[in-house]
């Protein structure tokens, strides 16, 4: 007695079928992260002295607690402490000499939450948009966000974003 055949005829189409249903129900997760632009590559190797004077140090502990020229600072006061020491309106002598060359160097430690790290990152990059918007203003008279490309670049040759990250402490 022979055992009846099973006809498979059909088992590609219900294979290629189920392959389908899993690419259109399947989503892909995308990586999240911070977007930073990175200056392009220079393969000179390129040496600057920076005075002491032109460098905002922001030190931020284990705690999330933050230290600004070794002094207690609430991170809300930092972008108005950054707006400071990169304009220098008055020409202190703590801060930068000029906008070119200030400088913010923020220093985490490791175990430095990361709401607080992008908490700084946003009040430091928030200072240098209201300066930017400040200057657009009194240079143009319109907001930097409707600015041409060349005007932008110019707005940004002023006060240019110089952000160091160093090796946590």
């Amino acid at each position: 007695m022979q055992s009846p055949e099973i006809n498979a005829s059909s088992m590609a189409d219900i294979a290629f079928l189920l392959l389908i249903f899993f690419l259109v129900t399947t989503t892909m997760d995308i990586d999240k992260g911070i977007l930073v632009t990175l200056p392009p590559y220079t393969p000179d190797i390129i040496t600057s002295h920076q005075h002491k004077r032109d460098v905002l140090e922001v030190l931020v502990n284990g705690s999330d607690q933050l230290l600004v020229e070794n002094k207690e600072m609430d991170i809300m006061e930092l972008k108005d402490m950054v707006k400071q020491h990169v304009a220098n309106p008055l020409q202190e002598k703590e801060f930068a000499i000029s906008s070119q060359k200030a400088l913010v160097l923020l220093q985490n430690d490791a175990k430095t939450s990361y709401k607080t790290y992008i908490d700084v990152q946003n009040e430091i990059r928030a200072a240098y948009n209201e300066l930017r918007e400040e200057k657009s203003q009194a240079t143009y008279g319109k907001s930097f966000d409707i600015l041409t490309k060349e005007e932008r670049q110019v707005i940004r040759d002023i006060y240019p974003l110089r952000m160091s990250e160093a090796n946590t402490f």
